[in-house]
């Protein structure tokens, strides 16, 4: 029987058989290729930090309630949003896809998946049909190339701006190339980690700056901007510490974008200082939980994910090297033990299915 990965409590996790079952009209069986392991929303379900470890989200009153009656926990939950699959088996009135294609969908770490096409077309992160099955590895950061294309859009850069992006993990050095597309020819990377800097820097970023310098972070940005502070600052690692720094490198009126996935209290940010004096907007970035886009209409999840597949397999936004740790589906509990220990190891890592590799 094909297995399933199931969470039922924090660093608590096992392979679970989930029984085959017969399509029904509209669905399709996945066989799975390569899935990518969150280093945010994943990880922080996986150690108990996430909002989500005691409270679920109500999308009808759009706010954080205890769990249900009757449910002691939010757990067990699945992990994974970010599958390459390959399509093995269409039921009647699919037409959308076909045996043999290579698609990417938002669905849980598991060995086969039963889909509903005109569900998954309409979901969070709905299926994309990939336009080649060369470098699969690719599709591992659609989800995340969508996110860092939210991103970029909910800061509104214009032609000219200057922009900083604090957290240099996938996300981060996505958001560095499509903001060099979007034509910003000052662009900053922030990050501790020298290697990511090193690669930021191949990415397209102008300069690179690590936030525990001897001189605060808002001053030595500044340095870098002719005196003054940044147009945009995008906050992608899900660090107070770092959403603070992107506070501290906006100048006067700029925007701050905060797309990392927070855990607990804020105790590092300080909105007494440059937030309030600079009168700054500070700008939720999502693209899930029903969020529409801010443009919606015109812009909605099926055009997000398909302009990051476009991006991504056009080669206008690399991946190259991202890629760091690969482990077979059998070791996922110990892949997701070996990220929460070294998570600055690995920008990406990924599970592998079956003879893939």
């Amino acid at each position: 029987m094909p297995r399933a990965l199931v969470l039922d409590g924090p660093r608590r996790l096992r392979l679970s058989e989930q029984p085959s079952r017969e399509l029904r009209p509209g669905e399709v069986r996945l066989r799975s290729r390569l899935s990518g392991i969150s280093h945010g929303t994943e990880l922080s379900l996986y150690r108990g930090t996430s909002a989500f470890a005691d409270k679920v989200f109500d999308r009808g009153l759009r706010a954080f309630v205890a769990p249900h009656a009757g449910t002691a926990s939010a757990y067990p939950v699945t992990l994974g949003y970010e599958m390459v699959s390959e399509v093995v088996e269409v039921g009647p009135e699919v037409s959308a896809v076909s045996v043999g294609d290579l698609v990417h969908t938002g669905t849980p770490h598991q060995e086969e998946t039963v889909l509903d096409v005109a569900g998954s077309l309409e979901a969070t992160y709905p299926l994309v049909v990939l336009p080649t099955a060369e470098r699969p590895e690719r599709a591992v950061f659609v989800s995340l190339g969508a996110v860092a294309l939210q991103a970029v859009h909910d800061a509104e850069i214009k032609l000219g701006d200057a922009v900083s992006v604090h957290g240099l993990g996938a996300i981060g050095l996505l958001t560095i190339q499509m903001c060099r597309l979007e034509g910003i020819q000052n662009v900053l990377g922030i990050d501790p980690d020298p290697h990511r800097r090193e690669t930021a820097a191949g990415f397209g970023a102008t300069s690179v700056l690590d936030p525990d310098g001897d001189s605060p972070l808002g001053l030595r940005i500044r340095e870098l901007n002719e005196g003054r502070g940044m147009d945009v600052a995008i906050e992608v690692s899900g660090s107070y510490g770092a959403l603070q720094g992107a506070l501290a490198a906006a100048g006067l009126g700029g925007t701050v974008v905060a797309a990392g996935f927070y855990q607990g209290g804020a105790v590092s940010v300080r909105l007494g200082e440059e937030f309030h004096h600079n009168r700054l907007s500070l700008v939720a970035s999502v693209g899930a939980w029903g969020a529409p886009h801010r443009h919606a209409p015109l812009w909605n999840r099926r055009r997000v994910l398909d302009t990051a597949t476009r991006l991504l397999y056009t080669g206008r936004v690399s991946v190259a090297g991202l890629l760091g740790r690969r482990f077979p589906f059998a070791e996922a509990p110990a892949a997701y033990r070996w990220l929460d220990e070294h998570p600055q190891e690995s920008v990406k890592v990924a599970l592998v299915y079956g003879g893939d590799r």
